[in-house]
């Protein structure tokens, strides 16, 4: 055996990229006999790779015979990352005379899906003649390059941005307006320590704040004490700005342009109860809010495939049809009164239990008080273009919280809220606090941006 040969036994990297599959095995089929055949007959078959090799997806015909194994090549080992099943696509049920089967198909997705994740998505599907997705035996691709070289400089990220940055719409009625980081600071606002009752005034640049470490409860930041307290908790749009970090998404194929929005204030919920609203007091008040929505653009096409929403602890994917748009590509953001939770479209949306109308009101309505981040916004991060291309302010490294631990028992209040309300609509109220999360509670300021676990990982979807 030569030296070349033996070399190839021994290290992957010497073996095909690509390979036949060993065969096929029939995972589910539709057919002639089966009382669901309106248009013909499907064969879903599963490539069976050699050692050292993995399938992507899955082949479909229209014939019982299995497929030529030319049909589909297999992908070395080392090439390939894990993925998993996503969204089902289609669910079939097939019965003969002798057999009943359910045929259930997945998108895929890489299961590393953050920012220093390798794995590439590659369009295929998952499927299984079970009820749910279960172990996943197909692979995507993986991206070895670390130079991420389809991802755009900075020149073509101000392109990017100038040509969809969406507009942010606030309520009519808002009173908690988004403002600037550093007018924030200018107008007042106090960096706390712990067990230290007086509060240190904090630079524009928030260069004094205590910088990296974790949210140990150690720091906080408040509202001026002063006569401006009141001003400030209403914000300043006329300052306001997206803080953009951009970063690299499914391998570096695709860019994610995260727009945070700041707010110093949030302001109480608004509980529905079918044709009667319940103010929540204190509730859900906070100081400091950090808000924001994801942009999703492919870096083979320059297309913006889709938006991601942030709304309170959790959000929703939007594609790109479902959005609506101004002035070409840039789509409309409604930002929701008080709660600034982001939303596709206007309308009054129920966090809770919608089925039965109660819920916690999210109003969303275009006005004449928005921003536009095709204009109004400042790159912070944007660590993929290497060191000083985008400096990251001071106030970024900031960890801990934006506001203090509102000092009262939120389950308190909720009671004394529960007491007030009719007898019929107690106990499904009671569910829907139940679910709040604990900035709704109003619990405790948020952290920033760099302290979410969306600065490294991707959207929760």
């Amino acid at each position: 055996m030569s030296e070349k040969e033996d070399s190839s036994t021994n290290n992957p990297d010497y073996a095909p990229a690509l390979i036949k599959p060993l065969d096929y095995s029939l995972v589910w089929c539709i057919d002639e006999r089966s009382n669901d055949c309106l248009n013909g007959c499907a064969y879903f078959w599963f490539p069976q790779p050699p050692d050292g090799y993995k399938s992507l997806g899955y082949l479909v015909t229209n014939k019982p015979e299995k497929p030529d194994t030319e049909e589909i090549r297999c992908v070395r080992a080392n090439l390939t990352d894990n993925c998993e099943a996503y969204r089902q696509v289609l669910k079939i049920d097939s019965s003969s005379r002798y057999l009943k089967l359910t045929l259930g198909v997945w998108s895929t997705r890489p299961c590393d899906r953050g920012m220093h994740g390798k794995g590439v998505a590659v369009g295929t599907f998952f499927c299984s003649s079970h009820w749910s997705s279960g172990e996943i035996n197909i692979a995507c691709l993986r991206n070895l390059n670390s130079n991420l070289h389809a991802m755009p400089n900075l020149n073509q990220l101000h392109a990017l941005i100038n040509h969809y940055g969406p507009t942010v719409f606030f309520h009519p009625d808002e009173v908690y307006m988004p403002s600037s980081v550093s007018w924030f600071f200018e107008n007042g606002a106090l960096l706390y320590r712990k067990n230290v009752s007086q509060g240190e005034n904090i630079d524009s640049e928030g260069s004094n704040l205590p910088a990296g470490g974790t949210n140990d409860g150690e720091y906080w930041i408040d509202l001026p004490k002063d006569a401006r307290r009141e001003t400030v908790k209403r914000g300043n749009i006329a300052s306001a700005k997206l803080y953009l970090h951009v970063k690299p998404a499914f391998g570096g194929t695709y860019t994610d342009i995260v727009m945070w929005v700041f707010c110093p204030f949030n302001g109480p919920g608004i509980l529905k109860l079918e044709f009667m609203n319940v103010n929540l007091g204190k509730i859900g008040q906070h100081v400091g809010d950090w808000e924001h929505f994801t942009l999703r653009i492919s870096n083979f096409t320059g297309e913006l495939w889709g938006i991601y929403l942030s709304q309170h602890s959790g959000g929703q994917w939007v594609e790109v049809t479902d959005l609506e748009f101004i002035e070409g590509n840039k789509a409309s953001i409604y930002s929701t009164k008080y709660g600034h939770a982001s939303f596709p479209h206007p309308g009054i949306y129920l966090q809770g239990s919608s089925k039965i109308g109660i819920g916690i009101r999210n109003d969303a309505a275009k006005s004449s008080n928005y921003v536009d981040s095709s204009s109004q916004y400042e790159i912070i991060a944007a660590e993929y273009l290497g060191d000083g291309v985008v400096t990251e302010p001071c106030w970024l490294q900031y960890m801990r919280e934006w506001g203090p631990k509102i000092q009262y028992d939120s389950r308190t209040e909720l009671d004394k809220i529960i007491r007030r309300l009719p007898p019929m609509f107690r106990n499904s109220v009671k569910n829907v606090f139940a679910k709040f999360p604990n900035e709704l509670s109003g619990e405790e300021g948020p952290t920033g941006p760099k302290e979410k676990n969306n600065w490294l990982g991707d959207e929760r979807w």
